[in-house]
Formats: structure tokens, C-alpha cells, sequence
């Protein structure tokens, strides 16, 4: 068996323990959950993040019934001071980072740069993650790349390729350039040739928001160019700059997070010349996580998979109580929906006909459960959040929100509910981790056909479909008529008439997400299919395609 090349993976969050605050969402959780793979397997992987000391958000619900923000500062006891500084050069002045090492995982280590030091120019850079507006993005960013290449330097490691996930680490690539035209005294391009060889990038979504743009006059004062020249960074990621254009043409392959979503991005980035392939490598999330034990054990040892499912639905049901003061009903039907406030998302779809919900709602025959953060400077989708928290208040016995959306909300949601509705206006959705969560543990999805679910999706067997994948300007309007129909005409009857079916049904959607939709299975294919192939090949696309 040949050795594994060792990644050096870079992400500006992590999700990896509901009380270690540096992530925001579906992005920081996928990287906690690939480090997490990588142990398992014994992978040879190192981290490469921020310790964002203020985290990302304590969003909680004011008295006027709107969203509100609060930025608590943590401390992290566990970690290990290296005793490593590096520093970069942002507006023209010596911000230093020290190097934070997160050890959970023995032969995975996290590095993770902090520039809260006393005397430090910009201390606060680290505070918050994604916080402020773009001249301190652009400075978060050059502390993660640049300072982050410096940091593996100076703790002495050598990785054999750089995977960059998402475009935040792209300023880690001009690093890299920068120090092969300085070490071989070679130009931009064939510095950037010879760089190209050892990194990869995984873009994930197709939101136009998630694809950075900076003008070049901003990048310029933050000394984001990094000693190279305005003309090769315009080559590189156009004018203005796009961190994602600079990464496709940095790597010498890429990825989408679905099979779906691989499609879309290659149709997106089309015109990008000398872009990096994109192929599709699905997501997956860690079960030792995400996986409720006893529904497990009840799957595999062919067990009472509704009993264990009640069990995980009364720990949801107690905890909401304790939160939310509303104690919800066990043997209603539960709806859960929970995910970043976005208007793609549609988390108000099925509201579009409330002569046809609220009925539902009334009777005791449904229940729904939101919850979900909008970023602290996105107001439309703070209007989001405040909707579901109206309708909340105006069906208090039938509609829960849940505030502050972290994992362990994530968690209980994805064990407790019954069924997990998804249903973005497509092809919007790039993946949908929480759906392949609420897989393994039985609880059927009822989604569109985005993300990972064209890939997993047997109508009636393990889930639902909503629609036929169908794209256009009255989408919202088929998909909600479409919802409506399976949720009146299949769901709800199988819950309530058919219990032997929905339970057949959960142990489908079982062995469908344990080990098909697992981080496992994906940081497999990471390294089968990009980290272990040679860049002149090309070949990872064709066995990707198979």
C-alpha cells in the first residue's frame, strides 16, 4: 500500500465540540467532520485555522420579537501554546499571530493562529469570526493563509499538498508563489505552475455572497498582495478580484460537494481559463457525532427502531421544554427545519397557502420546529428569523423556534424529529449536511432535488421527493403545490395509519446515509481521488465520473 501525502487542510472555521466556538455553520462543521475522518482512518492530515476569540454569533431573540447579537469572549483552556509567532504585514503594519494547538486528535493536529496579544497591532482580528465588513474579512483572510503557510513553516511540518476549503484560504496560495520566486528566482506564472501542483480546493456553493469579490484599490491598502505584482493578481483572479476564480486557477484540482453541485460549478465557472477540473466528491458527516447510539443499535442489532426513535424524540422534546418553555406532543407528527436564514433556503415555503397548514397546526396533527442564525450584518435574513419566530407566537402549541442554532441544537433536531424538511430553490443548495444527519438516524427527508438528495432519494422508500428538480421563475409555486400534496397524501397518512411502513422506511434511510453519506466514505475519496493523484494526469475526474 502506497503512503498517503500528507494534507495540509486549511478552513476558516471548525466545527468540531458545541463548547469550541470557532464555527458559524454547514462549512466549519464539514472541516470538524473531515478532521474527525481523518483520525478515525489514521489520515495523515494537519489542520490550519483561526482561534476566533469572541466565536461567530449568540443570536437570541429580543423582546421586540427581532434577532439580536451578542459576542461573548471564550477561553480555551485545552489548548497547547506552541510557543510559535508569526506575523504579517496588513495596512502597512506588523500584526503578529501566535499558534494555538488543538491535540483532540492525536495524529490529526489542529493549528489554530490567534492574534490577541498584548501590544499587537489589530488584536481584535481574531475576534470574531466573519465579523465586521470587508477590509477585516480580507485581514482574517491574510492572517489564516499567509500567517498560516508561516506558521506550518516555522513548527517545522512539510505537507505534500495544501487543500484550501472554500476560497477564505486563497491568500495562502500568493504566499506559497511568493516564496518559490524568492527560493528559485523564477516569474509569477511559473512560480505559480510549480505552486499549482500541490494544492486542491473544494468550492461549495454557487450563492453568489459565498464567492468573495474584492477591488483591487482594497487589496492594495490591506497589503493583500503580499509583495507580488498588480498585474499577475489581475491575471490571477480578474478585476475586481474573485477568491474563487484565484483558487481554481491556483489548484491542480477541484470539487464540488455533491454530484449535483459538481455540475453546477463546472457550468458556473466555465469561461475561467486555465481553471483547475472540477469534479464531485459528496459530502459526509462523522456518525460518531451525528449518529444517535441506540437508534444505531437498534438498526444493526434489527431491533425496535420506533422505540429508540421515541427515546431520541423525548430527550428533543424535554429540551425544548427547558428552553422554550412549550412542551411539545409525542406522538404528533415533527416537522424539523433547521439551517442559516437565507431566502434560498425557503424556510417560510410552507406557509404559502396557510388554509392548507393551518388546519394541520390546529387539530394536532403537525408540529414544526425552526431554528437557524442569520449573520449579525444580513437583516433580510434576521427578517427570517423573526418570521419564524411570529409564527411561533401565533401557534404556540404547534410551531417551536429554537434559538441560538448550534450543534448540539443541530443534533437534537437531526434524532428527535420525524420527518426533516429541506426545500431551497435549487440549484442553490450545494450539499445539506443536516439532511444526511437526520438520514442515519431515521428521520425521513422531504426535500427538493438539490444537494446530496437526488443521490440518495427513493421516493416513498427511504423519504420523499418535493417536485421533479424542476427550475424556473414559478418554481417556488410548484414546489410549495408538490409539498402539499406528499405531505397530505403520503406523509401524514403513512405516520399515522402505517407505522410498520414508516418504520421499514427508517431503517431504508439508515442503510442509505450510515456509510454511503459518511465523512469516511469522503475522506476517501479525498485521497483517492485528489490528494493521491499527480497533477499532469487529470485521471481523478474519470474515476469520479464512474
Amino acid at each position: 500500500m502506497s503512503k498517503k501525502p500528507l494534507c495540509a487542510y486549511f478552513c476558516m472555521e471548525y466545527g468540531l465540540d458545541p463548547s469550541f466556538k470557532i464555527y458559524s455553520g454547514g462549512l466549519g462543521i464539514l472541516a470538524g467532520d473531515i478532521l474527525k475522518a481523518a483520525h478515525d482512518l489514521e489520515m495523515p492530515m494537519v489542520g490550519v485555522g483561526i482561534l476566533w476569540r469572541q466565536g461567530y454569533d449568540r443570536q437570541v431573540i429580543h423582546e421586540n420579537g427581532r434577532p439580536m447579537d451578542c459576542f461573548p469572549e471564550y477561553r480555551y483552556d485545552f489548548l497547547k501554546d506552541t510557543g510559535v509567532e508569526v506575523s504579517v504585514e496588513i495596512r502597512g503594519r506588523e500584526v503578529r499571530a501566535k499558534v494555538w494547538l488543538c491535540d483532540c486528535f492525536g495524529n490529526v493536529p489542529l493549528y489554530l493562529l490567534d492574534t490577541n496579544l498584548p501590544d499587537n497591532n489589530d488584536s481584535l482580528l481574531t475576534g470574531q469570526l466573519y465579523g465586521w465588513f470587508n477590509e477585516e474579512r480580507i485581514a482574517q483572510e491574510m492572517i489564516l493563509g499567509i500567517g498560516g503557510i508561516r506558521a506550518l513553516e516555522a513548527l517545522h511540518m512539510k505537507p505534500d499538498l495544501y487543500h484550501f476549503n472554500d476560497s477564505h484560504p486563497a491568500f495562502a496560495g500568493l504566499e506559497l508563489i511568493r516564496r518559490e520566486m524568492e527560493k528559485d528566482g523564477i516569474t509569477f506564472q511559473e512560480a505559480r505552475e510549480s505552486v499549482r501542483r500541490s494544492i486542491v480546493f473544494t468550492t461549495h456553493t454557487p450563492v453568489e455572497a459565498g464567492n468573495e469579490v474584492h477591488s483591487h484599490d482594497l487589496l492594495q491598502y490591506m497589503g493583500a498582495y503580499n509583495g507580488l505584482d498588480k498585474e499577475d493578481i489581475i491575471d490571477l483572479g480578474g478585476d475586481p478580484f474573485n477568491m474563487t476564480v484565484a483558487s481554481l486557477r491556483m489548484s491542480y484540482m477541484a470539487n464540488g460537494v455533491a454530484q449535483l453541485h459538481g455540475e453546477t460549478a463546472r457550468k458556473m465557472w466555465a469561461k475561467v481559463e486555465d481553471a483547475a477540473p472540477i469534479l464531485a466528491i459528496t459530502n459526509g458527516v462523522h456518525n460518531g457525532t451525528w449518529q444517535d447510539a441506540q437508534v444505531y443499535s437498534a438498526y444493526r442489532e434489527e431491533g425496535d427502531l420506533m422505540a429508540a426513535h421515541g427515546e431520541a424524540k423525548r430527550k428533543m422534546i424535554d429540551e425544548i421544554e427547558r428552553r422554550n418553555g412549550v412542551r411539545l406532543k409525542e406522538d404528533v407528527l415533527t416537522i424539523g427545519f433547521a439551517r442559516r436564514a437565507a431566502p434560498y433556503k425557503r424556510g417560510n415555503l410552507i406557509f404559502g397557502r396557510m388554509e392548507v397548514v393551518e388546519p394541520l397546526l390546529k387539530e394536532g396533527k403537525l408540529q414544526i420546529i425552526f431554528s437557524g442564525k442569520a449573520h449579525p450584518n444580513d437583516l433580510t435574513g434576521k427578517d427570517i428569523v423573526a418570521e419564524y419566530y411570529a409564527m411561533s407566537q401565533k401557534y404556540p402549541e404547534s410551531i417551536v423556534f429554537v434559538q441560538d442554532y448550534d450543534m448540539t441544537v443541530g443534533a437534537l433536531l437531526t434524532r428527535g424529529c420525524d420527518v426533516w424538511l429541506n426545500n431551497p430553490r435549487r440549484p442553490m443548495e450545494a450539499s445539506g449536511t443536516s439532511g444526511m444527519k437526520a438520514a442515519m438516524n431515521g428521520v425521513l427527508n422531504l426535500s427538493v432535488l438539490d444537494g446530496w438528495w437526488p443521490e440518495g432519494c427513493e421516493h416513498g422508500a427511504n423519504g420523499w421527493q418535493i417536485g421533479d428538480g424542476y427550475e424556473g421563475e414559478d418554481q417556488d409555486e410548484l414546489d410549495r403545490e408538490s409539498l402539499y400534496k406528499v405531505l397530505l397524501t403520503e406523509v401524514i397518512p403513512t405516520y399515522y395509519e402505517d407505522k410498520e411502513k414508516w418504520a421499514k422506511m427508517m431503517r431504508a434511510s439508515i442503510s442509505m446515509a450510515t456509510d454511503r453519506f459518511s465523512a469516511a466514505r469522503m475522506v476517501h475519496e479525498y485521497y483517492d481521488l485528489m490528494y493521491s493523484q499527480k497533477p499532469e494526469e487529470n485521471t481523478a475526474e474519470k474515476k469520479a465520473s464512474k
